[in-house]
């Protein structure tokens, strides 16, 4: 790390402690502790099982809302449970969510479809651009909706949606300070602080700081990962709230532009997983940052307000070695380019959501109306040495410094792609209660949309999308569901050039969606059972039937694409000091309309890569009072799957533990991932580049202290 990287760490620190010191000294403030910080402050190991992974509120639907009266699937993975599961990453949570795996870097198989979309307490602009997977440090919870979300948050992907929803500054005193050590060098330290600066409890901050390195097994990796972040929140009026928050992340990775590992066509790797295409010089570095405000309030008892605005900024700096498959006649040395890439990406949000109950014709009306609007600049400055790069053998790879390649494309010019993307959308949705069993849900959103890729292609278009949905509750703890909902997604913006045909109107999609929500026993057992038919029109495929124009294959709109699956998501408490969640995915994913012998991005054949038809997921926690500790089990299995040439993946079974112990004054928890240490594929990708290998046995531990 450089001088200047090393001084915003010892500063970001500093600042910390001193601003927690100062928040100890203080009295706590009279105001109640928050709901989500008046438990999770204490250093309590057991008396915490019963109800510990569920939450009865979630945002995703843009307003609070228990998730019984959301006709559509969802489910929230709370900071207990990233806690338990010493969670770092988004990719620490994927198996806990059904129907949910990996795919890439932060983009995952979605009901069958590859999905890259996340968003930020409900508002696009994701600072994790390109190859970097978004941190939990600063995340409160998960808040996933699947199926079709474009009612709520615009254009997207018919699998569903991520929203991550920010820590915020809390009305109690408190602070927490972690100390991280692990296999492969792992070593970090955290820390956070929070609560009133004044002693009304008016105003009320949150400072937090987090710092993590470790040399990961692929050859050449060492990760670095720094992030600061800080928020006021300022009770405005009764009941309103203003809360301004800024964070700066900083991640270096060494030799960590990572593809795969190069496998079979049975899916056997033909080499160690600790290989990597990338010199020890190779690097990726992303630095970025996000400032949002979000203003909330409610008008007496039957209207709430909200509002944010939201601008990121992020620079990505690359220099790697692109695998490019076996040398021809070689069965060892694989063929590499060198890529220098610089991503600069910033972005603007803005939405405003109202919701508002009123009693009409004896029926109860709970509106729900909002309009967000989104502009993005992403600029690619590209160079890649195709010729003259030594290739590397997978049985004996001999590394040595890139500066030769780096000077020879010093000498090629960047290829510039400069892509403005702008988003606009308003909606309106009523929730009807035609009793206090039965309820009706319809919605209908407005979107204008224009992608542009400055000196090539521009396109402009709107859509109209609908949602509607009934709710029988038979009681209060048990919900049966039906929903149809649409969605739709612009087209790339590259493929709206003339040259390939375009404009094309946009993918369309539209699911239908039943299910069953229950929260029995008091809230001791949370079920859910969804099934759902999404059917995806309007994909482009090259048309081989029509003479290229310029050197470009013709693009038409002639695919159709249907998933079809069931999902089960199980928390349980079986006891007073045992609690468990199970979730289970089946999912099958089709071409069912094309032109034979056509091709649809991500699918061969008829399947789509990377797109399991069995998934299960489960964590089961059991504390021992007398001890003061307890003790967690879980476990991922993922079926087979195809990669993006056709390859098998190997399914997968991988199991993991961890144990929690109070100390009096901490805490310490002890963790194993992948403990019999099996060798497996996490996803497919390319012939070319590989299956990416999933984490060989790895232990954490983490030392936590609260106050």
């Amino acid at each position: 790390m450089g001088v200047d990287l090393s001084i915003f760490r010892v500063a970001l620190f500093a600042s910390v402690a001193c601003c927690a010191s100062t928040a100890i000294a203080q009295e706590a403030s009279p105001s109640a502790p928050d709901a989500s910080t008046a438990e999770s402050d204490q250093i309590i190991v057991t008396g915490r099982a019963q109800r510990l992974y569920r939450t009865e509120t979630t945002t995703v639907g843009k307003s609070a809302e228990n998730p019984l009266d959301i006709p559509q699937a969802v489910q929230v993975i709370n900071s207990d449970l990233f806690a338990d599961q010493g969670a770092r990453d988004a990719t620490d949570v994927y198996r806990n969510i059904s129907g949910v795996s990996f795919f890439s870097y932060a983009g995952v198989t979605f009901r069958g479809f590859r999905q890259d979309q996340s968003f930020y307490d409900g508002m696009r602009g994701n600072p994790f651009i390109g190859f970097s997977v978004p941190q939990l440090f600063n995340i409160d919870r998960v808040e996933v909706l699947k199926g079709p979300a474009g009612l709520f948050f615009g254009p997207g992907s018919p699998g569903g949606i991520i929203n991550y929803v920010s820590k915020v500054p809390g009305d109690a005193t408190a602070m927490r300070m972690v100390a991280t050590a692990g296999n492969y060098d792992r070593r970090g330290i955290s820390a956070e602080a929070t609560g009133p600066v004044d002693k009304d409890g008016i105003v009320t901050y949150r400072l937090g700081g987090f710092y993590e390195a470790m040399n990961p097994y692929r050859r050449n990796t060492k990760n670095v990962s720094l992030i600061g972040d800080g928020a006021l929140a300022i009770k405005t009026n009764e009941g309103g709230k203003l809360t301004l928050q800024a964070t700066i992340y900083d991640n270096d990775l060494q030799g960590n532009r990572l593809r795969g590992v190069l496998t079979d066509n049975d899916g056997n790797f033909l080499t160690d997983i600790r290989w990597n295409a990338n010199e020890p010089t190779d690097f990726l570095h992303l630095k970025s940052q996000a400032y949002q405000a979000r203003y909330a309030t409610a008008i007496g008892d039957r209207i709430t307000f909200d509002a944010g605005v939201r601008y990121f900024k992020a620079t990505e700096t690359q220099q790697y070695h692109e695998p490019r498959g076996l040398v021809a006649g070689s069965t060892d040395l694989v063929a590499r380019e060198f890529r220098d890439q610089i991503r600069d990406v910033d972005g603007l949000s803005f939405s405003a959501n109202l919701t508002a109950r009123v009693d009409i014709l004896g029926m109860e009306h709970k509106f729900q109306t909002g309009a967000d609007w989104y502009d993005e600049t992403s600029v690619l400055n590209s160079r890649i040495l195709r010729a003259g790069v030594t290739p590397l053998s997978l049985s004996n790879p001999v590394y040595t410094n890139s500066a030769r390649d780096v000077a020879r494309a010093a000498l090629l010019p960047f290829t510039v792609t400069d892509t403005r993307t702008r988003r606009q959308g308003a909606y309106l949705q009523d929730q009807i209660s035609l009793s206090d069993a039965f309820k009706l849900v319809g919605g209908v959103r407005y979107d204008k949309f224009e992608d542009r890729v400055v000196n090539a292609s521009s396109y402009k278009d709107e859509d109209v999308t609908f949602r509607t949905g009934a709710i029988y509750k038979p009681r209060q703890d048990v919900s049966v569901y039906l929903n149809w909902s649409q969605s739709f997604e612009p087209q790339a913006a590259a493929s709206q050039n003339s040259d390939v045909g375009g404009p094309f109107a946009p993918v369309t999609g539209d699911q239908f969606e039943g299910g069953v929500k229950a929260d029995l026993f008091d809230g001791r057992l949370q079920a859910n059972l969804a099934a759902y038919r999404i059917v995806r029109k309007n994909i482009l495929q090259a048309d081989t039937s029509l003479p290229p124009v310029n050197g470009q294959d013709q693009l038409r709109p002639i695919g159709e694409v249907t998933s079809k699956g069931f999902e089960i998501d199980l928390s349980t408490d079986i006891t007073a000091n045992w609690v468990a969640l199970v979730n289970y995915g089946y999912n099958d994913t089709k071409i069912t309309g094309t032109i034979a012998g056509q091709a649809i991005t991500n699918a061969v054949g008829n399947r789509f890569a990377n797109a399991p038809k069995h998934k299960v997921g489960f964590w089961t926690r059991y504390q021992v009072p007398v001890i003061d500790a307890a003790f967690a089990v879980g476990g991922e299995h993922v079926s087979e799957r195809i990669s993006l040439s056709g390859q098998t993946v190997k399914p997968y079974t991988i199991f993991d533990a961890s144990i929690t112990k109070g100390l009096g004054f901490a805490e310490l928890m002890l963790r194993v991932d992948n403990i019999f240490d099996k060798v497996y594929a996490a996803s497919g990708f390319s012939a070319q580049s590989g299956h990416f290998p999933g984490e060989p046995r790895t232990f954490l531990g983490e030392l936590r202290f609260k106050f």
